[in-house]
Formats: C-alpha cells, structure tokens, sequence
C-alpha cells in the first residue's frame, strides 16, 4: 500500500518535513499489504432527515486514510444491487444505476486521495426515505457503512372555505397539501382548546405526498375565531389559518319559536339575507387576508433568499470546521453515578439511581448529571461532533476543566460553561449566560462543535442540514473539555445514547488557513416570529 503514504502526504496543504518525507519514501520499497482488517469504512450517522425538495449529502471515507481512486467505490439502497451511483476503473458509471436516481446524483471526490467521497443527492422525495450504504472495494480490501434516511414534508399554507349553515351553525372547510410523512390536523378555537371535526380525510398521492381536507361546524359562543392547526410529526414546524365569526350572523335558538310559526314563508328569504351577508362579511375578510399575505409574500421573498445564502454560507463554515477534527473520549472519572460511559468512551446513557444507593459520598448525587472529556484544550481549534438522535432532552457544550460540578440549570447558568440544549424535544436554547432561545429549520440529528481557543469562540453546527447554530464569544481563562448531559428520565420511545461520533483528522494546516477568520463569524439569526 505505498500508494497510500505518498497520496494522502500530497494532500496537506502543509509542506511535509524532509525526515517525515523520506520515512514515507522508505515505505514505497517496503513490500507486503494492508491488513483488511484494520481498515473501516465510515459513513453518515445512524439516520440523517432530508426535506422534501430539497437535497441531502451522504458522505463516505476510509479509516485509516487511503488512496481510493482506483478502488470501486458504490451506493446503493438496502443491497447492492441497487445502484445509486457507481464510480469505478477512475470513471463514474451510470447504466446500473436506478430509474429514480437518473439526473439526480453528483459526486465529490476532491478527496479521493484521502479515501473521502461525498455523494449528493438532489429533489428528494418521499420514495427516497429508507435504507442506504456505500461499498468501498478493490483487490485486497472490502468494506461497507450503512445509515438511514428520514424524509419530511412541509405542506402548503392551510385554506379554510365558508361551506354555508348546518346543524344550527356554519360549516367550515380546511385544505391543504404537500406533507409528508401522514401529518396531524386540529380545529381550535381561541383559547387552544380542541374542536370536533365534521369530517376529516387525508390521502396520498402518487408522489407520496399527503394531501387533507376537514370540516368543523361552528355555532353559537364560538367565541371569536377559529383555527385550523396542521403539524408534521417529524419537524418541529406547524402552519396554522385563523378565521374570525361574528356571533351576529350564525343562527341563533329563539325563545319565541311559536311566534315565528306565522312567518315560516318567509324563512327561506331570511336564511338568503343571512348567508349573503355571511359571504359578504367572509369575502370582504378574505380580500384583507389576500392583501396582507401578498404584501408578507414579498417580504418573505425576500427572507428566503437571504436564508438561503445564509444556509449555504453556514455549511462553507461547517466543511471548514471540520478540517480540525480531534479524537474525543469520554472520562468515566466524571460522570454521574446516575450515567453510563459505554467501554470505548464514546457513548452515554442515564439510567435511574436511588440516592441511597450511590457508591462513595452520597452528596455526589446532588451534582449535576453530566460527564467530561478526558482531553483538555487550551490552544488552537477542536472540532467534535456528537450524535444526539431522537432524544428529547439534552445539553452539549464545553466548559473549564476547573469550574463547579454544580453546573448551569436550566434556567440560570453558572460561569465556565457554554452549552446549547433541547427541553422536551420542542425547545432549543443557549445559556448566553442567561436562556436564549433558538429556531432550527431542520431538528439536528447530529450536532458539530468547533472550539477556537485562540479567538475565543465556541461555535455549534446542524449535522443534519450543515447550518450553522449559534456561536458564544468570550475569554477562556484555563483548560476547557467537552461537556455532556443526556437529562435523565428522558421519557421518549427511543431514548437513544449521546454518543461522540467518529470523524477524519484532516493533520495540520497552513499559516495563511490557520488565521483565516472570516469563516468563524457567524451571522445574526432571522426574526422567530417568522418561523424561519
């Protein structure tokens, strides 16, 4: 394997020293190979989520790194034969691959060199969801990873049509499509609390994409308005359409029923003069909503596309950050009595423990549930990653190697800490130091951590969508280690481990890379209100 030593040197873009140079050469003309063993092929996380639409990045390497440009190198589904795409002979195949990923695949072998490809996929749709893995292969070594991939669909805006009287009220009908997976509907009326639909039907279409319409009756004491609630299980975004009723026009119970008894000729002519004016007080409703959203659409216009640099700005920095990729183990010394540190040091989980029955001093149990990394970072850039699945709550950060076990809470953190969480699987937040809350496009299956000790900065990454998050600015006054608190019970079906995850260590830079800012600054975050 002499070819591996000199092409992944070559690589750096830091010269090599002339002894480190010529030890590299000597193993040119040392004969014997590779023990397949020892040699891993490391993909995506367990399971990664893509949107509808858009597009997702299945990224494949060896470890150790080695030079793969004439190995064939294969993504498939859930075997083999099917062929997302295939590069091999040096050349990118494509007569093997599948109907449904034609014009839709684009590979990045920048670093081939080094064993590193990336596969992008374009316009996901919901057949895509489902098992996927790449194959490294050549003359004296075979290896594959395999992952998952969740797809979400965030459908249209919800309309809501005047349907006319029934049942002593007026029904109303909600609409909307584009929503994957199967997604949750609720009528409401002002103050949360749950209407019962009339009727409620929800279909797929040929694409996969689900499609509603439901119908709600509205009578007297409706109480203002009503709404039409529409939420995708699997993202934490909701659409919603209010609707406002005056209680004058929907018909009313009379005390006087057998006054009325003379009049039933003319009962046909009021329930015209009432729906017109229904439809009046709706339409002219409707054109206010119609100018107000056009005028919003035109803003949001021109938010999107600012998100859109945005987002593609804050993936430049997550490529970057990832070029500092550090060995992270976990010190069992640390943790919790309440927390279990997995052998290798790379996985933690709770687990419920009796006061009574912590080993040691029992005032132990009143610390907080966390543990640290053995490492200790005093200069330069670190970067980890850390998978934190489908847990629901969750703290990630850094913090001094010196500062009080006590740690943050959840709502006033102590000094010496930087931490980004997830309460309740709903709400993501940083201790800035006091609680700042944050609004994620797409909930992170993977979160990246870059440390810069020099400048003073500690920067989180979406791995699931590669955006940025957020980035503290301070002064660290000693040694800081990764800090990990899974927050036990968690209470979700799969209470997944937090678990430090393997990366690529890129070596060293150059000077003119090493002092280069301009990637590190992040950028103020668009108006929560917006939902964006």
């Amino acid at each position: 394997m002499a070819d591996f030593s000199v092409s992944m040197d070559f690589s750096l873009t830091a010269p090599l020293p002339s002894s480190l140079f010529l030890s590299h050469l000597l193993l040119l003309f040392q004969p014997g190979k590779l023990n397949s063993e020892e040699v891993k092929v490391l993909g995506p996380d367990r399971s990664m989520l893509a949107l509808v639409g858009e597009e997702v990045e299945f990224s494949c390497h060896l470890s150790p790194y080695l030079d793969a440009e004439h190995m064939e190198i294969r993504w498939f589904r859930s075997q083999t034969s099917e062929v997302v795409h295939l590069y091999q002979h040096g050349q990118e195949l494509y007569h093997q691959q599948m109907t449904q990923f034609h014009n839709r695949t684009k590979l990045l072998k920048d670093d081939i060199a080094v064993g590193s490809m990336v596969l992008e996929l374009h316009s996901i749709v919901p057949s895509d969801e489902g098992p996927y893995g790449c194959r490294f292969l050549s003359s004296d070594f075979s290896g594959e990873a395999v992952w998952e991939l969740e797809v979400a669909g965030l459908g249209s805006d919800p309309h809501i049509s005047l349907e006319g009287f029934k049942e002593g009220g007026i029904q109303l009908r909600c609409s909307s499509h584009g929503w994957y997976p199967k997604p949750k509907v609720q009528w409401k009326d002002h103050q949360g609390n749950c209407l019962s639909p009339k009727s409620e039907a929800i279909n797929q279409d040929a694409q996969g994409l689900f499609s509603l319409e439901t119908s709600v009756v509205v009578k007297e004491g409706a109480h203002r308005n009503v709404s039409c609630f529409i939420q995708n299980p699997l993202l934490v975004q909701k659409k919603e359409f209010v609707v406002q009723i005056a209680d004058e026009i929907l018909p009313r119970t009379s005390p006087w029923k057998g006054a009325f008894l003379g009049v039933l000729a003319a009962l046909p002519l009021l329930l015209a003069v009432l729906l017109t004016l229904a439809l009046y007080f709706f339409q002219k409703q409707r054109k206010s909503q119609e100018k107000f959203k056009k005028q919003g659409k035109n803003e949001q216009g021109k938010l999107m596309a600012e998100l859109d640099w945005r987002r593609t700005e804050g993936q430049a920095e997550w490529r970057a950050a990832q070029l500092y990729a550090v060995k992270v183990t976990l010190d069992p010394a640390t943790a919790h009595p309440s927390l279990e540190v997995s052998e290798d040091g790379k996985s933690v989980c709770s687990h419920d423990i009796a006061p009574d029955r912590v080993p040691g001093d029992p005032q132990r149990f009143s610390e907080q549930t966390c543990v640290l990394s053995q490492e200790r970072f005093s200069v330069g850039r670190h970067y980890w990653e850390v998978h934190v699945g489908r847990r629901s709550r969750w703290f990630l950060g850094a913090c001094l190697a010196t500062v009080s076990r006590a740690g943050p809470t959840r709502l006033s953190p102590a000094g010496g800490y930087w931490v980004m969480g997830l309460w309740n699987g709903c709400e993501y937040f940083v201790l800035d130091p006091h609680r700042v809350a944050l609004t994620l496009r797409v909930p992170p299956r993977r979160v990246g951590i870059l440390l810069d000790c020099d400048a003073g900065k500690l920067s989180f990454f979406n791995g699931s969508d590669g955006s940025h998050i957020f980035t503290f600015t301070d002064t660290f006054s000693g040694e800081l280690c990764a800090y990990l608190r899974p927050r036990a019970p968690d209470g979700t079906e799969h209470p997944d481990p937090l678990t430090i995850c393997t990366l690529p260590n890129r070596g060293p830079h150059s000077p003119e890379e090493d002092h280069n800012d301009a990637w590190l600054q992040p950028y103020e975050p668009l108006d929560p209100a917006l939902g964006l």
